[in-house]
């Protein structure tokens, strides 16, 4: 039986199920068995004051749901109005395809796919960002 392998390296941090583990002072390698565990890398997570664009708000509100610290059923409709208003400015066919995969896991309640999808758009977004910033 396979289960989602973590390699850690020491002293990173991740969430599994609420519950944040610290690795000690060596790399080691972690092998999740539950289907379906909610997990996040401190690397990969976004704090409150970088919630600073637009795709980083909806992000930060996905992990939010994602970590437990807000009701799906509250941020659902934030979820979707977000990914919506997102839709009107990214409309290359590659963000539109992530902004799809993004509505239907809203749609149906995969916290972490909503979560994926999102986070593929923040090197575009910054991209965009730095254009906009060279004029």
């Amino acid at each position: 039986m396979s289960g989602l392998v973590l390699r850690l390296g020491p002293g990173e941090r991740v969430m599994i199920n609420g519950a944040v583990i610290e690795n000690g002072d060596r790399r080691s390698r972690i092998t999740v068995m539950t289907p379906n565990s909610v997990i996040l890398r401190q690397r990969d997570a976004i704090r409150p004051e970088e919630a600073n664009t637009p795709v980083r708000r909806i992000c930060y509100m996905a992990q939010l749901v994602l970590s437990g610290d807000a009701a799906f059923e509250d941020m659902k409709p934030q979820l979707l109005r977000g990914i919506e208003q997102l839709s009107q400015v990214l409309t290359d066919p590659d963000s539109r395809a992530q902004l799809g995969v993004a509505t239907e896991a809203v749609l149906a309640g995969h916290h972490y796919q909503i979560l994926k999808a999102l986070r593929s758009l923040l090197p575009r977004e910054a991209r965009l960002f730095a254009v906009a910033g060279d004029r």
